[in-house]
């Protein structure tokens, strides 16, 4: 898989493309948001001879679908997302945030639910269902290529806020220990913002994870 990423919107979201296949590729979270960098990145393709079969979103946050429906209508592809993200769709429609305009939502998508395998571009991403900086938020895994995609779920250093519309802190800690933190150490973490990671450095150094990785605390005995 080779991977390539674009930092796109104002919000500085990262858009991936995993190639795959010769000529075949996904898109995870195309959050271009205006005309230039959609052109921007469908030129990409086309100079690669790239055609993408999906498009994989880890949540409904507009500063990653920006560019979904636009690039569903020049490609034709499937969306994928999980169904309890559409709520937030429908919240960002109506309340616009710090004066940034709304994404399009006129795309179709394709539900997916925990643990399915996603086939496209000759790579099978495993969706790992991680609610709490939304309450569809997911990550993608490629076991093949060692490889996860994690939205705003786990950052390098960091977790996503939970403080935005259906987010919830508990619920991530929960995502993140339970479903993350146990994938192999050497498993490259590829976030929606900022720089990639490894599933062994946010284990090792992560400060929001490390009071769940303090060792218990032995009560000492007392004979008397």
């Amino acid at each position: 898989m080779d991977i390539f990423r674009f930092i796109v919107n104002r919000l500085e979201e990262n858009t991936f493309v995993a190639a795959g296949a010769p000529g075949r590729c996904v898109i995870v979270d195309p959050g271009c948001e205006d005309a230039a960098e959609q052109r921007r990145l469908a030129d990409f393709l086309d100079a690669r001879g790239l055609q993408p079969e999906a498009i994989l979103l880890t949540h409904g946050h507009f500063d990653h679908i920006y560019g979904v429906a636009a690039l569903q209508k020049r490609y034709g592809c499937p969306v994928y997302m999980s169904p309890a993200d559409k709520c937030v769709i429908e919240y960002f429609q109506r309340v616009a945030k710090f004066g940034i305009p709304v994404a399009d939502p006129s795309f179709s998508t394709t539900d997916i639910v925990d643990s399915q395998v996603i086939e496209a571009a000759g790579m099978r991403f495993k969706v790992i269902t991680t609610p709490g900086h939304s309450p569809g938020s997911v990550c993608y895994h490629e076991e093949d290529s060692g490889v996860l995609f994690t939205g705003d779920t786990l950052f390098a250093g960091a977790i996503g806020r939970s403080d935005l519309y259906g987010g919830d802190y508990d619920d991530e800690i929960r995502s993140i220990m339970e479903k993350l933190m146990w994938l192999d150490g050497s498993t490259a973490v590829y976030p929606g913002h900022g720089p990639s990671s490894t599933i062994s450095d946010e284990r090792t150094g992560n400060p929001f994870l490390e009071p769940f990785n303090e060792r218990e605390e032995i009560p000492e005995l007392n004979d008397n």
